[in-house]
């Protein structure tokens, strides 16, 4: 046991080192590493929304918007097939989570069924949706079509497709969510689903939580529609085809905003676009944001253009028009410009909403908290003196109890910390409360160790054995009982974090990395450092 190799030791001394350097950085500023070589570890501890301040948002995304878009894509697809296939229908309309049509001809209804349960088949998205009439759909049920009274057809969504569409968005919200925030440079952001339909974010540091409550409350769908020729709404009853929208900006004289009669129909979507940035017009030294199509986007906005020169093009953002320029000539090379009146910050939100993409419904805040920075200040001073005093009393014990051997202790904890913090700083990880909580904790558990190991060597050396055979059979009889100990604690946070969150996730993870850090300090640091002195001294009593 008390043999050492060469490896073992090079070893030992290598981690250590390599602990020492990767938590340097957590000790200076991000500007001054910046200023640093590159060769040097950058990698740093984040401190938590609890620690340095920032934003606490729950959001809710609204699911009965996703659900009334899918039932109108699929009253405009049956409307389509039912036209196509020349079948004569009435009352067709999509309420609750259905959409309802009444055959005229009932010798037709089988046929209107198979032409509905084609196009279910191909639009739904999932892969099997059939139907058969009067029960469920074959396969997957994710729609099922049934008839009643005879001649009127029922397509209904199912739970199992309400399930798949609600777990849908919420995983597309939380990634458009998250490049929102990343185009703001926020650093280590935490963003996590919570229940069926919320997400939860956490924004340390944040000094403008208005400015990103703007940001995630714009679902930012954004479409390309021709504007309806005459702009007149006769009898107060709009055109068939088309919507009354309001302009995003409010006339100076009366605060009303502006009408808009536009087509229903999406000339070019929003999803097309493939960048977009925020600029200065050269000409009237205005904000502008600047658009770029993907390349079916560009061929389908060239295509458009082409055939529409001298008509007004409404740009729609989230059911209001932003801009209605008239098209002077055709666009081919799949870029624009969007104008307005626009502040600096209005361009660049803009343009940052039109990159992260469109949420797939509107995201609504439940629950907010701000935690401001004198606050964190005061909970990190409380967890540092928290932190000290533990450490004095128990360096202060450890000498007290062992001398020498507690000194040595000492020692290997404080390695132990810095190895803690160096494989932090590695992960990138954020430090919180709990976390600074579980360093507290692991402080004590990491003297666990070497008091099992000095209780041993003292027992054999009290028995009469020599002192390099007192402290071999003091390392062989404590290892079982470290290693069952700390073991032990690792599956309870193991627990703590599959089960857990937030908090309790960050508490759990501190202190499994504490857990195996004090395995490598409490057996290969200590005996290293215990047989090095006693091999150096040749003793021939031990001080314990």
């Amino acid at each position: 046991m008390l043999n050492f190799p060469r490896w073992k030791i090079w070893l030992t001394i290598g981690v250590c080192v390599a602990g020492v350097l990767l938590s340097l950085p957590s000790l200076f500023s991000r500007k001054a590493m910046d200023s640093l070589p590159s060769w040097i570890p950058h990698n740093q501890v984040h401190l938590g929304l609890d620690l340095q301040g920032g934003s606490y948002l729950l959001l809710q995304i609204d699911m009965e918007t996703v659900i009334k878009e899918r039932l109108e894509t699929l009253l405009d697809q049956v409307r389509t097939s039912l036209r196509t296939g020349d079948i004569g229908y009435v009352d067709l309309v999509a309420e609750q989570r259905s959409v309802r049509f009444q055959v005229r001809d009932p010798q037709q209804v089988e046929r209107a069924v198979d032409l509905v349960d084609d196009l279910a088949t191909m639009v739904g998205g999932q892969g099997g949706l059939g139907a058969a009439l009067g029960g469920a759909a074959g396969g997957r049920p994710d729609l099922v079509v049934t008839t009643e009274a005879g001649s009127r057809v029922v397509m209904t969504l199912s739970e199992q497709a309400l399930e798949e569409r609600s777990s849908q968005a919420v995983a597309q919200s939380i990634e458009i969510v998250r490049r929102r925030i990343d185009e703001t440079g926020i650093n280590e952001p935490s963003i996590a689903r919570q229940g069926a339909n919320r997400i939860l974010v956490q924004l340390p540091g944040v000094d403008d939580p208005d400015r990103i409550k703007r940001l995630l409350g714009k679902t930012a769908k954004m479409t390309f529609r021709l504007l309806h020729p005459t702009q007149e709404v006769t009898g107060g009853r709009v055109p068939p085809g088309t919507e009354l929208l309001d302009s995003a900006e409010r006339d100076r004289r009366s605060g009303i905003p502006q009408k808009y009669l536009v087509r229903k129909r999406v000339e070019v979507d929003g999803a097309s676009l493939s960048n977009a940035s925020a600029g200065n017009n050269t000409q009237s030294g205005q904000w502008v944001v600047n658009f770029e199509f993907d390349s079916v986007g560009a061929q389908k906005f060239a295509n458009v253009t082409k055939a529409n020169v001298g008509r007004p093009f409404a740009i729609v953002l989230d059911n209001k028009v932003i801009s209605a320029p008239v098209i002077r000539e055709p666009i081919l090379g799949g870029r624009g410009q969007i104008s307005g009146s626009f502040t600096v910050q209005d361009a660049n939100d803009l343009a940052v909403l039109l990159r992260a993409g469109a949420l797939p419904a509107p995201l609504t805040i439940v629950e907010e908290r701000t935690v401001g920075p004198d606050l964190g200040a005061d909970a990190i001073q409380a967890g540092i003196w928290a932190c000290l005093i533990g450490a004095v009393l128990v360096v202060a014990y450890m000498v007290a109890s062992y001398g020498l051997f507690g000194i040595i202790a000492n020692i290997v904890l404080f390695f132990n910390m810095i190895l803690i913090f160096g494989i932090l700083s590695v992960l990138q990880a954020t430090l919180t409360l709990p976390g600074i909580a579980g360093l507290v904790l692991t402080l004590g558990m990491a003297v666990d160790a070497n008091v099992l190991i000095n209780e041993r060597i003292r027992e054999e050396y009290r028995k009469g054995r020599s002192p390099f055979a007192s402290m071999e059979a003091g390392f062989d009889r404590a290892l079982s009982a470290i290693i069952d100990g700390n073991l032990t604690t690792l599956i309870t946070m193991v627990l703590l974090y599959g089960f857990g969150a937030g908090p309790v996730r960050g508490f759990a993870v501190t202190v499994s990395i504490g857990i195996l850090t004090t395995l490598f300090c409490g057996v290969m640091l200590s005996e290293l450092l215990m047989v090095t002195w006693l091999r150096r001294s040749r003793a021939t009593t031990l001080p314990v």
